[in-house]
């Protein structure tokens, strides 16, 4: 309870509209707190989304970010080379990611005895509107990281439960079996040392759920484990607003202190957070002609700046289904075009070709071809016909394109990895509470232009004809 009073205590100074109330509750006698028990899940998941974004923020991160990954070949070739283009899509998913955290620690709250924690959704409000003083939501220190590591604990115990309870359900199934069968049939000697084995084993499994319950989320309290995602939350919107705020004004400042809300409202209007802007991109390398200024997403802040649904873009039906940066992408890019995890995963079967271990033959060659959109299918007949009549009988010039493609997939290929590993990580977390810096969108072709990524694969896809073709002279048929 001395953990709790501690964040209420820390909630009530931050000037938030709970305010008032907040310290009533605190003076007011304490009721009990129950526990989360089933919801322990959904909470791990939860926090290890949280753990994921403080993560993703840390100095190194952010440096990697702008020095590696938005300056990579593939990524300024077919997205942008515009550092506030991409600046903004990385903070708009972050934003996203964190709004989805907060809308279900405001859904755990509900359950909290605590008023503070209860109405968790008017403090994150006063965050995104500017009324809380940020400097006291400190990133890093030591206390921080204490929290930060007791969270990953408690989501490991968390997954290490859910994993010994699925192989219980399995074992109890067995064990409900082998019942019946003891009733139907006379065991014999050996057949009794085997039960005696199963049943020792499955006591095993039910003492170590027991010992994963005590030490999970499981027999955690509401208050505590709100309390603990809480804090973290405005720390990570107060590390936003810090990193991104020189690219994107309009996130409040983090030394803003004691401005009105209406003020707030009036300088920015109430719209949704997200919204593609057809035409202020600028962009020349990237997806879409200039015609403005450097922008492909506008931020927004509003009188009910929660709440998307806690499952928006990445629920069952497909990650990014109602996810607002997902949907930013124009029609001339990839993804606006639903493409993108089709030519990912040509890509990658085309890397695989590649590999000098792995023979090219005409099954595998017309199992790429036939994954192929029309266009695209034209496109690479067009340019291997040219190829083709070209051709002279070097086998040299087999290396040389093995040269060349190497080349061109150690750009291309990265993007398709990270394309399937934005999927991956978005449809699966349910499962595995990942806690590392997840894949951003800006990292996949989800934002590439589509005529640039379709011509380089045409190229890959000839130049793995021609290896074919000039490996396999005697018996190769003219292409596609």
């Amino acid at each position: 309870m001395v953990a709790v009073a501690t964040t209420m205590e820390w909630l009530s100074e931050m000037g938030s509209r709970v305010g008032d109330n907040l310290k009533r509750s605190m003076s007011s006698e304490p009721k009990k707190s129950a526990c989360l028990g089933i919801l322990a899940f959904d909470t791990a998941k939860t926090m290890s989304r949280l753990v994921s974004l403080y993560k993703s923020l840390s100095d190194d991160e952010i440096s990697h970010l702008r020095k590696d990954i938005m300056t990579s070949e593939g990524i300024a070739y077919l997205n942008s080379k515009d550092e506030a283009f991409l600046l903004s899509l990385a903070c708009a998913e972050r934003l996203e990611d964190l709004d989805r955290a907060a809308t279900a620690v405001t859904r755990l709250g509900r359950k909290c005895s605590d008023f503070g924690l209860n109405r968790f959704d008017l403090v994150y409000t006063d965050l995104k509107l500017g009324t809380i003083d940020m400097r006291k939501l400190e990133y890093g220190s030591k206390e921080m990281q204490k929290r930060i590591d007791k969270m990953e604990r408690l989501v490991s115990a968390t997954s290490g439960l859910y994993t010994a309870l699925e192989s219980l359900t399995e074992m109890e199934i067995s064990e409900r079996k082998l019942k019946q069968w003891k009733k139907n049939t006379v065991a014999m000697q050996g057949q009794k040392l085997n039960i005696n084995h199963f049943d020792q084993k499955i006591a095993n499994q039910r003492k170590q759920v027991r010992c994963f319950r005590e030490t999970s989320l499981w027999s955690k309290t509401f208050d505590k484990s709100v309390g603990l995602m809480a804090r973290i939350v405005c720390i990570v919107y107060a590390r936003i607003c810090f990193i991104f705020g020189p690219y994107i004004p309009v996130l409040p400042s983090v030394s803003l202190r004691n401005v009105r809300s209406s003020q707030i409202l009036r300088a920015q209007p109430e719209f949704c957070l997200i919204e593609p802007i057809k035409e202020q991109v600028c962009s020349r390398s990237g997806p879409i002609p200039s015609t403005g200024k450097p922008s492909l997403v506008r931020f927004y802040s509003q009188k009910s700046i929660l709440f998307l649904s806690e499952d928006d873009g990445h629920g069952e039906n497909g990650a990014g289904k109602n996810n607002r940066v997902f949907h930013a992408a124009e029609p001339s890019t990839v993804g606006g075009s639903g493409l993108a995890l089709l030519y990912a995963n040509v890509i990658l079967l085309a890397e695989q070709y590649l590999d000098s271990a792995v023979v090219i033959g005409n099954d595998a060659r017309q199992n790429l071809y036939d994954m192929l959109p029309e266009n695209l299918k034209a496109s690479v007949r067009k340019k291997l016909n040219k190829k083709v009549r070209m051709m002279e009988d070097d086998e040299s010039l087999a290396a040389g394109w093995r040269e060349a493609l190497t080349e061109m997939m150690g750009w291309l290929a990265p993007m398709a990895h990270d394309t399937l590993k934005w999927q991956m990580e978005r449809n699966f977390e349910r499962k595995k509470f990942g806690m590392k810096p997840s894949v951003l969108l800006l990292q996949t072709l989800h934002f590439a232009d589509k005529e640039k990524t379709e011509a380089a694969i045409a190229e890959v896809l000839v130049g793995l004809s021609c290896i074919y073709l000039y490996e396999n002279r005697p018996s190769a048929e003219s292409g596609w």
